[in-house]
């Protein structure tokens, strides 16, 4: 079932529509945007030269640093007084990304992330509870109103109190929860400390999205609440979440909505866009937006794109599961790694929570990398040989061991309760 006829039109109606949306997209953004208009300028491109979306390439790449740069308001195409809502990133690496909406794009937000909640398998007349938080992150009010277009009930709990979650779980049988990946584990591990089997409660869906998730990871999610984990895909700058989610049906990719968001994977090097089932970068280019029209987007998360026959019917291009972005790597003694990669490995042990920390440091003019995991109640296997079997199957997975692993007793890696988790600290 889907929630618009558009999801599981005919690919030739679906580019019509793109190419038509792209064409006044550009127009907008070249009239009204004095950035994108010297950009344009400089790159010798005219709003006439993009006729289809085959010509998005000739347009420039917009980056986190082009907003930072226009901060706070220098990406807004209309006036103040057509701007309904304002939201930001987190900024935690400097100024936030301010972003802004109109009416249509509020009512566009709310439609897509409905597509998304019935993609999930949440029904009109379902209960959801909103564990994102509310305020200037786009996920909890962009969770909140999608519900609210669905026709399904929202617990508007936002991020942490997690005992009071479970209770909320319990006493209004919540069908669904929406949160992070790691929350939900946490949430998961605080009903059991309550005495209460997370097993047990009446959650089916758990939507998680606003940090990566590796298939370990969601079939840890899986086991310890019962109940089928959907991943769920945005950001800020293009629009919140509501750019891409999982079918239930399948499980497999999620289903990009085309017809606002047209996406790209290019080679995160040279720029050059790559073909349907390559990994590179994905750029994602806004079709529909109004207040911020986006061109040529670079995330910076790492997926591949397919056009193949879905299970569940939606005809629209599906993206594989973000588990790193292209910032993230690191460089291990001339050895690139992913934190995901990491964490696919080390969760590939029952006695091993699903929990790790990262520390990055220098001695001597030399990288050193230290790699804590955190072992299981109750396990019949001692340290040692627990530690030797994790190296061993780091060096065969990766060809790479930590310059020290650490064997963590049970619970005592920080939880995130509020928040994206953080698993790499860097001290050099």
């Amino acid at each position: 079932m889907s929630y618009t006829q558009i999801e599981t039109a005919p690919r030739e109606e679906i580019r019509e529509l793109q190419n038509e949306r792209l064409r006044e997209t550009v127009r907008r953004a070249y009239e009204n945007v004095e950035y994108y208009r010297k950009a344009f300028d400089g790159a010798g491109v005219a709003p006439k030269d993009i006729r289809t979306v085959d010509d998005v390439r000739k347009l420039p790449f917009t980056t986190k640093e082009d907003f930072r740069d226009q901060y706070p308001d220098g990406l807004f195409a209309v006036d103040d007084d057509e701007i309904r809502r304002i939201h930001a990133s987190s900024g935690t690496t400097g100024k936030p990304k301010i972003v802004s909406y109109t009416e249509n794009d509020l009512d566009v937000w709310s439609e897509v992330v409905a597509r998304c909640l019935v993609a999930s398998g949440v029904e009109p007349g379902d209960t959801v509870q909103n564990g994102y938080g509310y305020g200037l992150f786009t996920g909890g009010l962009g969770l909140h109103y999608g519900i609210e277009e669905l026709g399904a009930t929202v617990i508007p709990i936002g991020g942490g109190q997690t005992q009071r979650q479970v209770e909320l779980l319990q006493d209004l049988e919540s069908d669904a929860i929406a949160c992070t990946p790691s929350y939900s584990l946490y949430l998961a591990e605080t009903a059991a400390e309550m005495g209460v089997d997370p097993r047990d409660l009446s959650v089916s869906t758990v939507i998680f999205g606003a940090e990566p998730c590796t298939e370990p990871m969601r079939e840890e999610i899986e086991a310890r609440l019962g109940a089928t984990g959907i991943d769920i895909y945005g950001l800020s700058e293009i629009i919140g979440p509501g750019v891409s989610n999982e079918c239930h049906e399948l499980q497999e990719g999620l289903h990009v909505w085309e017809d606002h968001f047209y996406p790209e994977v290019i080679d995160p090097e040279t720029g050059e866009p790559l073909p349907a089932g390559e990994e590179g970068e994905l750029v994602l280019t806004t079709l529909t937006k109004e207040a911020l029209p986006v061109l040529r987007y670079r995330t910076g998360d790492l997926t591949t794109l397919t056009t193949e026959t879905c299970e569940c019917g939606r005809t629209m291009v599906r993206m594989d599961n973000v588990t790193g972005r292209a910032d993230d790597l690191l460089i291990v003694r001339g050895v690139n790694l992913y934190p995901s990669q990491i964490e696919a490995v080390v969760l590939e042990f029952d006695a091993v929570a699903p929990y790790y920390r990262i520390d990055l440091s220098r001695e001597d003019a030399l990288d050193r990398f230290e790699l804590t995991i955190e072992r299981e109640p109750d396990v019949e296997i001692d340290d040692g040989e627990l530690r030797d079997r994790v190296l061993t199957r780091l060096q065969n997975a990766l060809s790479f061991t930590p310059d020290e692993l650490i064997i963590a007793d049970p619970g005592s890696i920080e939880r995130t309760e509020v928040g994206k988790v953080k698993r790499v600290y860097d001290h050099r």
